[in-house]
């Protein structure tokens, strides 16, 4: 990749305190403050049954003007896995499908309402291939040609790979691999996009040098329209345990953080990508950030390694 780096969605919700206790003057001070971020584009949030985790109708009305949102629905999916491992789009148990698919009915009835409501553009809605570890790849092409029939206000909706189900290996989520994935999309006939994230690729093939080559099949696909970057680590740190899903900063931000993901990889994953629409940056706040100021200056950290990584790329 070569150029401007394309606008960066950043994940609000790992980066922010306020998620886990509701906080709404840090969340306000939060938003703004990334929102003034060089290479801006919006932010990623989760839905977890409703926009917002504490306050649906504070959200809608305290974001920055013009901050485009991402949503995704992986907290939620998680969380009902926890309760019945069949759930999941690519669930070849009827009912779990069904189950996954009336949940993202209602997130695309939330997100009308808070577009009509507040006029904030929805970039894109994030989709999972769950169950764990048995998923089945035809019946995720079925959800998937259902979801377009819906009305997602202007949504684009994008298939997140997860780390698969590896044989032998414990997996933090264990979805289909990418190869089923886009065979599901192909197979679905719509035009569903793919969004890659590099620690969750790492993860699941435990070769960090690893992830610029499947990324490069994605975009092979011609179905890649973003990558996220977010670090994962070999060894257990302060961070999390080795191979969790836990979002690590770039390597030269917080060297204590073990974290796998340095700029010669980012650069590596941005030529294999080639040109996309959007990028993502979805780190975790430092353990001892507890201010918005502090946890601004970590996202402009990680935001100055992959303008870096782009410089060497492009060198």
């Amino acid at each position: 990749m070569s150029g401007a780096l394309p606008p960066i969605v950043i994940s609000a919700y790992a980066a922010s305190p306020a998620y886990a206790r509701w906080d709404p003057a840090l969340e306000t001070e939060l938003f703004r403050r990334l929102s003034e971020l060089p290479g801006f584009g919006g932010f990623e949030v989760p839905w977890r049954g409703a926009v917002h985790p504490h306050d649906p109708e504070w959200f809608g009305h305290h974001l920055p003007e013009g901050a485009p949102l991402v949503f995704t629905g992986l907290p939620h999916v998680m969380q009902r896995l926890s309760v019945d491992p069949r759930y999941g789009l690519a669930s070849p148990d009827d009912a779990g499908r069904q189950a996954a698919l009336s949940d993202l009915r209602a997130q695309a009835e939330d997100l009308r309402q808070l577009h009509a409501r507040t006029g904030i553009r929805i970039a894109a809605a994030m989709l999972h291939s769950g169950p764990r570890g048995e998923g089945d790849a035809a019946a995720l092409a079925a959800s998937l040609r259902e979801l377009h029939e819906w009305d997602w206000a202007g949504a684009e909706l994008l298939l997140e790979h997860c780390d698969a189900a590896v044989p032998g290996q414990a997996w933090e989520k264990g979805f289909l691999s990418l190869e089923e994935e886009l065979r599901a999309i192909a197979d679905a006939a719509t035009p569903t996009g793919v969004w890659m994230n590099w620690g969750r690729s790492a993860i699941e093939l435990r070769d960090p040098d690893a992830v610029a080559a499947q990324i490069a099949t994605a975009a092979g696909s011609g179905r890649l329209r973003g990558v996220a970057f977010s670090g994962a680590a070999a060894e257990d740190g302060p961070y999390g345990t080795a191979w969790a899903d836990a979002h690590l900063p770039i390597a030269t931000t917080d060297p204590a953080a073990g974290s796998l993901l340095d700029v010669p990889r980012i650069a590596a994953a941005l030529e294999a990508a080639g040109p996309l629409g959007l990028l993502g940056l979805k780190i975790s706040r430092r353990p001892q950030d507890r201010t918005a100021r502090e946890v601004g200056e970590t996202v402009r950290a990680n935001l100055d390694a992959l303008t870096q990584a782009r410089s060497l790329g492009s060198a």
